[in-house]
């Protein structure tokens, strides 16, 4: 049966952590370190912003957080470092299994989207970087309304721009708290717990499935 797909980019099909490459270069063993800390610091000022009402958008908290992370860290870089990486980080490589798994779900007659925190002008040049960005429908992102994610605001948004109900749209995610988000409006969810660690958010709410591999989201989907 046809559904309408919604993945989220970064860290589901787009590795984060592909930044650590850059930062070796000049910190050494250290990157990962600081890239871990920069992602979640990240994460936390979209969640802080979206609890103040007080919107920036994604680029803004990404590079607001490099600078807090680098203080905290103790991490000197020039100006001219910091903008390469900010850069790169619009560069990041896709995970070595999602383009045919994307190839597969189209050729299976699936809508894709791309449904994301990001802008949709950054997240389509970091897509099409990627090489994924004809395998989507469209882009949908957060920025189009102001808030992020997981406010039920930003799941009904794409089921509105999707023109689709939410017991017919699936979210993928390797974020429990996206996962949660779009469960709690009805929509269906495949949580994609690369790291094989099972360790997802107690608050009474369970992915309609969980895959560790994009490959597996095809056999999901079909046994419904």
């Amino acid at each position: 049966m046809r559904q309408t797909l919604a993945f989220d980019i970064y860290g589901t099909l787009i590795d984060t952590q592909g930044i650590a490459a850059t930062l070796e270069g000049w910190i050494g063993e250290r990157a990962p370190v600081v890239a871990r800390a920069w992602r979640e610091k990240q994460l936390e000022y979209t969640f802080r912003r979206g609890l103040m009402g007080a919107y920036a958008d994604f680029d803004t908290c990404t590079e607001q957080a490099l600078r807090y992370c680098c203080e905290a860290l103790g991490v000197a870089l020039e100006p001219e470092q910091e903008a390469e990486l900010l850069r790169r980080y619009r560069q990041l490589p896709a995970f070595p299994d999602v383009p045919p798994a994307l190839d597969g779900l189209r050729a299976d007659g699936h809508r894709l989207f791309a449904f994301s925190n990001g802008t949709k002008e950054t997240v389509s040049g970091l897509l099409r970087h990627a090489g994924l960005e004809d395998r989507f429908e469209d882009v949908v992102s957060v920025d189009e309304i102001g808030c992020f994610k997981p406010d039920p605001r930003v799941y009904r948004h794409f089921l509105q721009r999707a023109n689709v109900l939410p017991v017919d749209a699936w979210l993928i995610s390797g974020n429990p708290f996206d996962v949660i988000g779009a469960q709690a409006v009805g929509m269906r969810t495949a949580w994609f717990d690369r790291a094989g660690r099972g360790l997802f958010d107690p608050w009474g709410y369970e992915p309609s499935g969980t895959i560790q591999g994009m490959g597996e989201l095809a056999g999901m989907l079909e046994r419904g």
